[in-house]
């Protein structure tokens, strides 16, 4: 059932600016599988950030791609490298010994060169920041409140560049097209190949510079209706072919 959120994204969506710089005519995306059924992505690998960092550059090189993209509503093993994954004490949550790890991935990643340009796709102002400064967590951290047909909605940007957040005040207003944030290095960003994790959020409840991005099956009905597909704004996957 598509929400109200969604049909407002797909109203609206000819007049979002892209979050990274893109020219359809030259440059080449590419979608990438980091599920837990990519057997190429080993445990060795991705548990460690520069073999993991070699990957993905690997992936770039073979597609010969600005870009690659992916990863919404993925289940996803790589996050076996962090203990965050495995319990939930950052966000305040008891757990039993029973629950389910955070392995559904409910943003999309768009992996490239370190210091790539992040765009605000639509103009708003700035909810809430953070260095969520976890091996395996966000880093530094960014979120946008937007209005649209006076609907409130808000984006998340992880793994950032740290100094993209020094500047910023909450409720300082960014324009549509302009300079956000940069992919941070891994030292930066969580301990990632450089990339830019983007969330849609519907309702932030009490969350301040940071949201879930992963969460456990169970509850997959509860985050994915809350954040719907990224792309709805970014629209770079039917570049790739796979829509």
């Amino acid at each position: 059932m598509i929400t109200s959120l969604e049909n407002l994204l797909l109203k609206n969506r000819s007049q979002f600016r892209c979050v990274v710089d893109v020219d359809p005519a030259k440059d080449k995306i590419s979608a990438i599988d980091l599920s837990k059924n990519n057997s190429t992505l080993t445990e060795e690998i991705f548990s460690n950030t520069k073999l993991f960092s070699a990957y993905i550059n690997k992936q770039l090189e073979i597609h010969q791609a600005k870009f690659l993209i992916g990863g919404y509503n993925e289940l996803r093993a790589i996050y076996q490298r962090s203990v965050l994954f495995d319990e939930e004490k950052k966000f305040g949550i008891e757990k039993s010994i029973n629950e389910q790890p955070r392995r559904l991935h409910i943003g999309t990643d768009i992996w490239g060169a370190v210091n790539t340009p992040v765009f605000v796709p639509i103009g708003g102002t700035v909810h809430s920041f953070a260095f969520n400064n976890h091996f395996g967590d966000y880093g530094a951290t960014i979120i946008l409140q937007h209005q649209l047909d006076a609907q409130v909605f808000y984006t998340l940007y992880g793994h950032l560049s740290l100094a993209d957040i020094a500047p910023l005040t909450e409720g300082q207003f960014l324009t549509r097209g302009s300079v956000l944030a940069h992919f941070g290095p891994p030292k930066e960003n969580g301990n990632w190949p450089p990339h830019l994790h983007f969330q849609v959020i519907k309702d932030m409840g009490r969350y301040k510079g940071d949201y879930p991005g992963v969460c456990n099956e169970k509850e997959a009905e509860k985050y994915l209706s809350n954040c719907p597909d990224p792309d709805l704004i970014v629209n770079l996957i039917h570049l790739t072919g796979k829509a």
